[in-house]
This record gives structure tokens, C-alpha cells and sequence, in this order.
């Protein structure tokens, strides 16, 4: 790629970056809002682990549903209309949530919310292909870093503003911003932009049937050649391609894996740390939100480290590593250090923006992107589903967490292999033709 086919961020495109990081902000917040105030909500109706296992569990089971289904409706309706409608969804579900009057409500608001959020999680890759091939490391570290944020602020916020202004308040405020998602993709919209990417090339001719990619992942490999961008949408013939392929479940064990960490941590990290680490419901929020600062400079690191070095296998198997030198801290030693066993088992975060990047440099084209993007998170958030409810229903048989965390360190553990696969220097395309001939 020549220079010429490179381009500030922000030329003929500012709206789509606002849009990209204000849908990455919203993605993440929708999960880290809620756990921290549990105990406020529990005064004024019952939470029962059950039930607390079940929210855990709701926002996996709805990202696999529609990672399966968003494929179909961005086939149909297209990329930017799909995304506006799951931003939309994942707004009114936001809002819903700080009114809701008993556990079934609750759980219900939060099923909507995961269902935009679950569109949004494969929309993201693809958009970001689409609309910035030439920057595709740049736009990583932006949209996992603003991910990262999103996931360590609320935690912080969660109690406080509980305290002051009531839990209503608490997990309502995050609807607005889920809404100021919409602006800049309704604008697109309206504008009619969506359909054309400017030129990344001035010399190029205007061939949108045209996209030459690289297929060799050398260290700067991820960038796609001149033309204008025209995304075809995914379709069933590419992925149902992706089951045949172990790249494909490789990726997507280690991106169920990392979702599994986070989740159950979400869910059941503030519980467990109260009741081991004997620390006060605001300091288990404070906690949590370490655990989730410990992933910005993960994010802000991992995408350029992938993407210049093809460094997948040592990341990998430093989060692994990481995250069960900090379980084993959290179940031989809960009382000394926690803070540090906690931040040490943050480092397991490595892993998501790890997932993301490989969502984009493991395919050749949008595309296969977005077809690789649904297989991957369906199947991913599938095995996550099952951690948050398994997890409450051990601490309730156990009467304590030993159990659980055995489990989790389990799970980082049987995936090790899958991150040893995942790490190989190909793309889904160059796996076909090497098993079954022209793609």
C-alpha cells in the first residue's frame, strides 16, 4: 500500500469515528452498571442468586441469539440501518431498567438491553472495516481502549450516584448516553452517506466492485488496497463455511473464554470479594472497577501489538497466565494483597481486545468479517451463557467460592490449545483453500 492510499482518521468521516467509540462506550457500560448495586436493589424487591445468575447469563444468551441473527438482518437491511436500530433498542432497554418494579422486569429490561448490545458486538468489526480500511490498528485501540472505559467507569459511578440520587438513577443515566449513539448514524442516514466511502486513493478510479486486499499477514498486512469500499453483506454460503474451519473455532473459544471471565466477574466479582475478602459493597464496586481499569492499557496495547508483530500466542498465554496466578490468589490468600490479586486477575482482559482485532486480521474481506464476526461471538457467548448461573448455583450448593473459582481457572485452562491455534499466521480464506481448495 502506498501512502497515497492512507488518509487522516478524520477525512470524510468524522461521523462515523463518533459514532464507532459512542457505540463502544454504550457496549460495555449496559454490563459493568448493574452488579455493583445489587444491594440497593435488593431493599426494594428480593434478588436471589438465581435470579442474579440469570442476569449474569442474560447477557451472553442474548449476544449469541443475535450473533446469529444480525448477520441475516445486515444481509437484508444493511449495516448502518441495522446498527441504529440495535443502538436504539439498547437505549430504550437502559432507560427501562432504572424503572423497573420487581426481578422479572429487571431481567426483562436487561434481555432488551443485551439484544442491542449483542447486534452492536458484531456490527462493530465490520463498520470499522468498512469505513476505515487504511487504519484498522488505529481504530482497534480507539474503539477496545473507549470499550475499556466504559467498563471501569460505571463501577465507579454505580455506588455513588446509588447513594445519592437511588439505583433508579443509577442504571437509568447510562440510556442517554446509549442514545447520543444515535445522532451521528441517523445523520449518516439521513444524509445518505452509508452506501459511499469516500476514496481512499485520489488516483483511484471509481470501481466499487473492486477490493484488493492483502492476504499475507505481514506485520503491517492489515490494510486494504485503493478503491472505494463496498461492503457485501454476509451470506449463509460464507458462514456456514466458518464451522468447517478450526481457525474459526479457535477464535471463538478464546473469545468465549474472555467473555466468560467477564461476565462472571460482572455478575458474581463485588459478592465474591465482600464475602472473602471482607471488604465493605462500595469497596467490592471500587474493586470491580480496578478490575476492569487493569483492560485500558490491555486495549490501548494489544491491537498494535497484534497487528505489527502478529504477537497473538505470547498475549494469549499472558492473560492465561495472569488470570490464574489471580484466582489462585483470590482462593489461598483472598486476605492479603486483594487489591493486587484482583488487578493481576484483570490482566486476564488481554484476551478481549485480543478476540477483536483477530476478528478483523484473520479475514480477507468485510465480508467474511461479518460472517466470522456473528460465528465467532454466537458461539462464544453460547459457552459464556452458561458461567454466570452455574457460578450462583455452585456459591448457593457450596455455601462458599472455592468451588466456583476452580471452575473459572477450568475454563482458562482447557482453552489454552485454542489460543495456541488461534495464533496462526492465516486467515479463514487462506484455511479453506489449504483444506478444501478455492474459496
Amino acid at each position: 500500500m502506498t501512502n497515497a492510499s492512507v488518509r487522516p482518521l478524520w477525512k470524510g468521516r468524522a461521523l462515523a469515528l463518533v459514532g464507532i467509540l459512542l457505540v463502544a462506550f454504550s457496549l460495555r457500560s449496559a454490563v459493568a452498571s448493574l452488579s455493583p448495586v445489587v444491594d440497593h436493589i435488593d431493599r426494594d424487591f428480593t434478588l436471589s442468586p438465581v435470579v442474579i445468575g440469570l442476569i449474569g447469563a442474560a447477557p451472553p444468551v442474548c449476544f449469541a441469539v443475535f450473533g446469529l441473527l444480525t448477520p441475516l438482518f445486515e444481509r437484508r437491511f444493511g449495516l448502518e440501518r441495522v446498527a441504529v436500530v440495535a443502538i436504539a433498542v439498547m437505549a430504550a432497554g437502559l432507560l427501562l431498567r432504572g424503572f423497573a418494579f420487581d426481578a422479572t422486569t429487571l431481567l426483562g429490561a436487561t434481555a432488551l438491553v443485551f439484544a442491542g448490545v449483542g447486534s452492536g458486538n458484531v456490527l462493530l468489526p465490520p463498520l470499522v472495516k468498512k469505513y476505515f480500511p487504511d487504519r484498522l490498528g488505529v481504530m482497534m485501540t480507539l474503539y477496545s481502549t473507549m470499550m475499556a472505559v466504559s467498563t471501569f467507569l460505571p463501577p465507579m459511578l454505580a455506588v455513588p450516584v446509588a447513594d445519592t440520587l437511588g439505583w433508579r438513577v443509577s442504571l437509568g443515566m447510562w440510556g442517554v448516553c446509549a442514545a447520543l449513539a444515535l445522532i451521528p448514524w441517523l445523520t449518516l442516514l439521513i444524509q445518505g452517506r452509508t452506501d459511499a466511502v469516500a476514496d481512499l486513493s485520489p488516483a483511484a478510479e471509481p470501481d466499487p466492485q473492486v477490493i484488493t486486499t492483502r492476504t499475507h499477514l505481514e506485520p503491517d498486512a492489515v490494510e486494504v488496497a485503493t478503491g472505494p469500499i463496498s461492503v457485501a453483506p454476509a451470506n449463509p454460503r460464507v458462514f456456514g463455511r466458518m464451522w468447517r474451519l478450526p481457525l474459526a473455532w479457535a477464535l471463538a473459544l478464546v473469545f468465549g473464554t474472555s467473555s466468560t471471565i467477564a461476565y462472571v466477574s460482572f455478575a458474581w466479582l463485588p459478592a465474591l470479594l465482600v464475602d472473602v475478602g471482607g471488604v465493605t459493597p462500595a469497596t467490592a464496586g471500587f474493586l470491580l472497577s480496578l478490575f476492569a481499569l487493569v483492560a485500558l492499557p490491555c486495549s490501548m496495547v494489544v491491537p498494535i501489538l497484534v497487528v505489527r508483530f502478529e504477537a497473538t500466542r505470547p498475549l494469549f498465554f499472558v492473560a492465561a497466565g495472569a488470570g490464574l496466578v489471580g484466582l489462585a490468589g483470590l482462593f489461598f490468600i483472598p486476605t492479603v494483597a486483594l487489591a493486587v490479586w484482583v488487578m493481576i486477575f484483570g490482566l486476564s482482559a488481554i484476551m478481549f481486545p485480543l478476540s477483536l482485532v483477530l476478528l478483523s486480521i484473520r479475514a480477507r474481506t468485510p465480508e467474511s468479517a461479518v460472517a466470522l464476526s456473528g460465528f465467532v461471538q454466537s458461539i462464544g457467548y453460547s459457552i459464556a451463557a452458561v458461567f454466570p448461573l452455574l457460578i450462583g448455583l455452585l456459591h448457593e450448593v457450596t455455601g462458599g467460592w472455592q468451588v466456583p473459582l476452580i471452575v473459572v481457572a477450568a475454563v482458562i485452562v482447557i482453552a489454552m490449545p485454542a489460543g495456541y491455534v488461534a495464533g496462526r499466521r492465516r486467515t479463514i480464506e487462506d484455511e479453506w483453500e489449504r483444506r478444501y481448495g478455492r474459496w
